[in-house]
């Protein structure tokens, strides 16, 4: 760890960087900051910064209000910068008590300490994310629908056009940072675009969706754009979802593959996908967590409603992709309920305990949904034993208030935090009156 000190006090003078941004998440994951001189860099990394806590959501009381902000060196990287005199450089930071133990209300930690339980029993988890947003006129005026800036569909090839030289530069600047990104393309929706994040360890993946994020607005704002990860942001046409794909491995070999299975899973593989399925309602309140997340989450517009699971079937909520030329340690599950506006940290925690449950309890793994879902009947569903992830907000929060998993896994600061502020949420929604129901019936009731 001192080395790791060493190299990046070493870089920020070598660097020249004038300003070192700190950065953390609150519970329902917005990305928060400040920047302190390189003078206080080292100062940072051995004993944290006090900052006040009650300022954040879900953070400390008033009467508790100091935590500090850890810097973890391993994150630390250098921001492309638009002017050659501002260097800037960033760390993402672990929230500590002021006694140095682990801030409960920190979602880095929720993630770390899940990721340290499958870490005892050998296991390393991986995540690879794809993004999907949209990018929109900047211009928009209250009330008013937002304004698509292109009319592409799935990998449209054009002539160069503001949004593909957004999703370019975008692209681009990641690398710069050292972020490896598998590829980009059009996504099916007009003004709809995917960036696909190459897989590394979940932690590591969540601070890299949380800056991938950051970017794709900061270089769209720059042009005059509002690029957005709301779930569904237009009706009519699909909305934006952060497939995940995710793998453990055991020391370099992958815990999922089995060459000696039809289908190349292992027992871990199917005690894993099974443990998903079985918690995947209680979990869907973090992996979806805002009233507009159940707008995507609908039939019709290729996201998953229903639980179950496939190897190729994109109507499945867990699909097994096949390995490219059959490689081991490319097996692995696709979990297609996610949304790009989670919090990554609490996100990918839940969906690891999950998995990790069905493992240790030795859940037997439903058959396969081969059948097109979107195609069955109610009857069908019912008869195939195939239920139905939360089709709201408020049946999301039912199932996480009573899930002993969810608690466990988020601890009781962050989960009866969560819990309040989404149900206060609810309330307001209820409360409104939206343009679908002036339109629908104030003209004729």
């Amino acid at each position: 760890m001192r080395s790791q000190h060493e190299y990046v006090l070493r870089t920020v003078e070598e660097r020249g960087i004038r300003f070192i941004q700190l950065w953390f998440t609150d519970i329902l994951g917005t990305p928060k900051s400040f920047n302190i001189p390189p003078a206080e860099l080292e100062n940072a990394l051995e004993e944290g910064t006090t900052f006040d806590g009650s300022a954040i959501d879900g953070f400390s009381r008033v009467q508790e209000s100091d935590v500090l902000a850890r810097p973890d060196p391993q994150t630390f990287q250098i921001l492309p910068s638009r002017q050659a005199e501002l260097s800037v450089a960033r760390v993402f930071c672990d929230i500590l008590n002021l006694d140095g133990s682990p801030f409960e209300g920190d979602p880095r930690h929720v993630l770390r300490r899940t990721l340290a339980e499958a870490r005892s029993r050998g296991y390393t988890f991986y995540a690879a994310p794809e993004l999907e947003y949209f990018y929109f006129a900047g211009d928009r005026k209250p009330g008013t629908a937002p304004t698509p800036l292109d009319s592409g569909s799935y990998f449209e090839l054009t002539v160069a056009d503001l949004t593909g030289d957004l999703r370019k530069r975008t692209v681009l600047t990641l690398e710069e940072m050292g972020i490896p990104v598998e590829y980009a393309t059009h996504e099916d929706a007009p003004s709809q675009h995917e960036i696909d994040l190459r897989h590394t360890d979940a932690l590591t993946m969540a601070d890299t969706v949380m800056t991938a994020r950051l970017l794709v607005k900061e270089i769209a704002q720059e042009k005059g754009v509002h690029a957005t990860f709301m779930p569904k942001p237009l009706e009519g046409v699909q909305g934006s979802g952060m497939h995940t794909h995710f793998s453990l491995f055991e020391g370099e070999v992958n815990a999922f593959h089995d060459p000696g299975d039809p289908h190349g899973l292992s027992k871990t593989a199917k005690g894993f996908i099974a443990g998903l399925l079985r918690h995947a309602p209680e979990i869907t309140a973090i992996t979806n967590q805002w009233v507009n997340s159940y707008k995507r989450l609908v039939m019709g517009y290729e996201a998953p409603v229903h639980v179950s699971w496939a190897r190729n079937n994109r109507s499945a909520l867990i699909r097994i992709p096949v390995p490219k030329g059959g490689k081991a340690e490319a097996t692995r599950l696709e979990y297609r309920a996610p949304d790009p506006a989670c919090n990554p940290y609490l996100a990918f925690a839940v969906i690891l305990a999950a998995g990790m449950k069905g493992i240790d309890e030795g859940y037997d793994l439903p058959g396969e949904a081969a059948a097109n879902l979107y195609e069955m009947t109610p009857a069908q569903l019912a008869a195939g034993g195939i239920t139905s992830l939360p089709g709201s907000l408020s049946d999301a929060l039912k199932l996480m208030e009573s899930s002993e998993l969810v608690q466990t896994t988020l601890g009781d600061h962050v989960f009866e935090w969560f819990l309040r502020n989404k149900q206060s949420e609810w309330q307001d929604y209820k409360a409104h009156v939206s343009r679908f129901e002036l339109d629908r019936y104030l003209p004729r009731l």
